[in-house]
């Protein structure tokens, strides 16, 4: 049986970019039980809710629903168990460190296969402000008017 290769997206977390100034993206290994795996091999899982924290020295990633594999037996996971996040110690007390200043926190941004393994991509991010989203949403919607204008002056329309 050959090995996976590349990177195959599970699930990803839109709105966290939308709510949230991403200021550092780190990539983490997840500790999984076999009937996880399965049900992420079929490409379910969800983000919405999720979260991560720094509990005794570990990280934990919190609130992410993996729903139960189908063809399992009494030996399913529970869906929304708190499960630990692999880490190099010098990252976790940097994540230690910035998660202590206020106003930031860890969200997930991607679940994906890795080569075979199951990482998550994690983000120290700070909150966005009602007016922020605004405004992030205004300059999306005026980069999107300029390329459809410069389109149309290149086929040379204008309106």
């Amino acid at each position: 049986m050959s090995r996976e290769r590349g990177r195959k997206l599970i699930a990803q977390n839109k709105k966290a970019r939308h709510d949230y100034h991403v200021e550092d993206v780190y990539e983490a290994g997840l500790v999984l039980t076999g009937t996880e795996v399965k049900s992420l091999r079929a490409g379910r899982a969800s983000l919405q809710d999720g979260y991560a924290m720094i509990k005794d020295g570990e990280a934990w990633l919190m609130g992410v629903h993996i729903p139960e594999y189908t063809e399992g037996t009494w030996t399913n996971h529970e869906p929304r168990r708190p499960r630990k996040l692999l880490l190099h110690r010098a990252e976790i007390l940097r994540l230690i460190g910035k998660t202590k200043e206020s106003g930031l926190t860890l969200v997930p941004l991607a679940m994906y296969f890795s080569d075979g393994r199951a990482k998550v991509e994690i983000a120290l991010a700070r909150g966005k402000r009602l007016h922020d989203k605004r405004q992030a949403l205004a300059e999306r919607q005026a980069t999107r008017e300029m390329s459809r204008a410069v389109g149309r002056r290149a086929k040379g329309r204008e309106d």
